[in-house]
């Protein structure tokens, strides 16, 4: 599904026409971009729950030549699927972090998620 998908189910369901309900999804969008770049939780009750992380620094591989790549620390974007989409099967890959999701440290002023300035997005 992309953005045009979802633009058009909410057209349908809603009765609305097809450009305020784009106007709709891309406020939706764009306020749950800043608030994830604030490194804010966005908890939408029996779907979800978006949450900013930090990403550990490590070693990676180039996979075509092998050459070690290092990967700087940052911060990334965690979902964990409410009670309802569990219900429908769907889990989150348990992690040591899947504990403590309401427990989130705001990224540095003026980054978004992945640690870049709020242009980037």
């Amino acid at each position: 599904m992309i953005k045009l998908d979802i633009v058009n189910r909410v057209a349908e369901r809603t009765g609305v026409p097809k450009m305020k309900a784009e106007q709709a999804v891309d406020a939706l969008f764009h306020s749950m971009k800043e608030a994830l770049a604030r490194g804010e939780r966005i908890e939408l009750r029996g779907f979800g729950v978006f949450v900013v992380k930090p990403r550990k620094r490590g070693v990676g591989r180039n996979p075509r030549t092998g050459e070690e790549v290092a990967i700087p620390s940052g911060k990334t974007i965690r979902f964990k699927p409410g009670k309802e989409l569990q219900a429908h099967g769907f889990d989150s890959e348990h992690d040591e972090h899947d504990d403590d999701i309401h427990d989130t440290e705001a990224p540095a002023a003026g980054d978004d998620a992945a640690g870049h300035p709020p242009e980037s997005f």
